[in-house]
């Protein structure tokens, strides 16, 4: 049990973490294009972890990783920290940043969907109310104000983000099972930047204005590359390994909540009435997920089995 809350709680910092980002974002978006920011972010998240990788090697030996081990990370790298991403700023464009807020939102109904036929994890009644009330929760933060018809090929490849981060979820699973967060984190993070790094090239070529943005600009591209992205993914991979995948996709309704109140407090804006009921909701939602009760905190031993390579 202490183990679950303990992944609760990693995961609660992580979606906070990305929550936030959006603020930052925001103002280094005016200096660096979003491609090359997003290069920048995994260079520097990268260095950050592998230099917690090495200095655990030195105490703990080298850990041997197989043929198979480096496929499965390239699979997560390139799915969701290069596919799920790069989806998410080209479907933002082409829509609106809240049509992506209302699609995005739904990716724990397919990490549920998922974790039941990769992972094998039981679909429980009470899993499933915790994910109906937490959706009405971000309905009730952020709207449905939604132009599927106006913005269909936006909306098309934020449908596209949002099923390929499901993956990458249910997948660092999969990873947990034979590697550490740490390392996890670490290799997928450099299959990302080498995915990013040609389409991060031509955007440079194309002459886009590129500027440091001082001593505010690089404080929030360090913050984005150590925090959001070294940090944030590294909490969100050592939470799953810790509870259930179903269970633990619930904790990114609190993105909209989080991102909303620092937009309140840093970027002056409004909160409503309908904050505060949906993030009531979101939270309910996550303390019913987390309540006890007579189900496997594990996938089936088997399942493990065929992805570990144990007979």
């Amino acid at each position: 049990m202490k183990n679950k809350w303990a992944g609760a709680l990693c995961l609660a910092l992580a979606s906070g973490i990305w929550g936030g980002m959006y603020v930052v974002s925001k103002y280094v978006l005016n200096f660096v294009p979003p491609l090359t920011l997003l290069w920048l972010r995994y260079m520097i998240g990268f260095a950050a972890l592998y230099a917690l990788l090495h200095a655990g090697r030195k105490k703990k030996g080298k850990a041997s990783l197989a043929k198979k081990d480096w496929l499965l990370l390239a699979w997560i790298g390139f799915v969701g920290y290069f596919a799920s991403v790069a989806m998410q700023f080209i479907g933002t464009q082409k829509a609106d940043a809240h049509t992506g807020a209302i699609i995005t939102s739904a990716s724990p109904v397919f990490i549920v969907i998922f974790a039941r036929f990769i992972l094998k994890e039981k679909l429980t009644a009470r899993k499933m109310l915790a994910l109906i009330i937490a959706s009405a929760g971000v309905v009730i933060v952020i709207g449905w104000d939604i132009h599927l018809q106006t913005y269909f090929w936006g909306s098309l490849i934020l449908a596209g983000a949002m099923i390929t981060w499901a993956l990458l979820s249910v997948y660092v699973k999969v990873a947990s099972w034979k590697m550490d967060s740490l390392t996890i984190t670490t290799y997928a993070i450099l299959f990302g930047l080498l995915f990013t790094t040609p389409f991060a090239a031509r955007e440079a070529m194309m002459a886009w204005p590129v500027s440091s943005g001082g001593f505010w600009g690089m404080a929030g591209i360090l913050y984005l590359g150590v925090i959001s992205t070294a940090g944030a993914f590294f909490l969100w991979n050592k939470g799953l390994e810790m509870v259930e995948a179903g269970s633990g996709s619930l904790f990114m309704f609190l993105q909209p909540v989080t991102g909303s109140f620092l937009g309140w407090l840093l970027l002056h804006e409004s909160l409503n009435g309908r904050f505060f009921a949906g993030g009531a909701l979101i939270l309910a939602a996550i303390a019913i997920s987390l309540l006890p009760e007579r189900m496997r905190l594990v996938p089936r031993m088997e399942t493990q089995k065929k992805y570990i390579g144990l007979k």
